[in-house]
């Protein structure tokens, strides 16, 4: 079913999705509409129409799956150019207020917290940065070459989607220390204030991918492969893992060898339990805390209190 076309008033696409204002923030449209359509904004900004609203569309449902009519009529040029003013507002923008934000909220906090929060969030910057460097530097110029009919034999996009990492599960755990483990001395108004910003960053990352997953990939199976490729790409785990029961004494167990950087085998010979065992006492932890990376567990027990940040590697 079509969510948006050409001869809408631009004023009711925003209306309709307040979020695609960051669309057209990375196309460089400015506001100003009046009566304009979204086919008169486009042609102004030398903008593909189609290949806008498609991006507006998987931006609004992200289980959004345009047909392979469509992907072939859309312009790769303008995802690229979507993609590539995304990294730059994630890393120039979006991770720098957060990173303010955080410095001044964590003022209150005793120094070792501070240690693990602020390296916490240092790492997930670090990893965002690269995997954006890879899409720069590998998976756009590959594209860019495709469109001029030059072909790496040495890569596909399939080996992009195998190095596609989740950047929201990080995010997603900074979000559950800041709402359930920081102290009370920390002022509530910045804490408000950051987890809005992670919540709408978290959204932003998750538009992101979908873009990546549900337009770049396949348009670009098309170009490599014309007669035949599948448009679908594999489902991801939708689970949140927002669990709310306490944790168990034998969790707590789990998640102190956890934090402590001992692998399944360890934790299952330490506690003389089974290897499955331990993994399911991992599920019922991510499910309880909502925190899934071994990072955001490992500060997720020193803020509460289970481990010393002198026992963790």
């Amino acid at each position: 079913m079509e969510l948006y076309h050409s001869n809408m008033k631009m004023a009711d696409l925003i209306e309709s999705n307040y979020h695609l204002l960051a669309v057209l923030t990375r196309f460089g449209i400015e506001g100003g509409f009046g009566e304009k359509t979204v086919r008169d904004i486009c042609e102004k900004n030398h903008l593909d129409t189609d290949t806008f609203l498609l991006i507006c569309s998987v931006y609004t449902r992200k289980d959004y799956s345009p047909s392979e009519e469509i992907l072939r009529d859309g312009h790769i040029d303008c995802i690229l150019r979507y993609l590539h003013q995304s990294h730059d507002y994630y890393m120039s923008n979006a991770l720098v207020l957060l990173a303010s934000t955080i410095e001044e909220l964590i003022t209150p906090c005793p120094e070792a917290q501070k240690k693990v929060i602020w390296q916490f969030f240092s790492d997930y910057k670090d990893e965002l940065e690269k995997h954006f460097a890879y899409e720069e530097g590998e998976v756009i110029p590959y594209v860019q070459d495709l469109l001029l009919g030059k072909r790496n034999p040495h890569y596909s996009i399939d080996k992009f989607e195998e190095n596609h990492s989740n950047i929201e599960e990080k995010l997603s755990d900074l979000k559950n220390l800041i709402l359930k483990s920081l102290p009370a001395s920390c002022d509530d108004r910045l804490r408000v204030r950051l987890l809005n910003y992670i919540f709408a960053l978290h959204s932003d990352l998750d538009s992101h991918t979908a873009i990546e997953d549900n337009i770049l990939v396949p348009m670009v199976r098309l170009i490599e492969n014309p007669s035949g490729h599948r448009i679908q790409s594999p489902a991801k785990d939708q689970a949140d893992g927002s669990g709310r029961d306490e944790l168990s004494d034998r969790e707590i167990e789990i998640l102190v060898s956890v934090a402590q950087g001992l692998l399944n085998k360890e934790i299952a010979d330490r506690h003389n339990i089974s290897i499955n065992t331990v993994i399911t006492h991992r599920k019922n932890i991510t499910r309880k805390t909502g925190i899934k990376t071994v990072p955001g567990l490992t500060v997720y027990a020193i803020l509460n209190g289970y481990v010393d940040i002198n026992s963790v590697k």
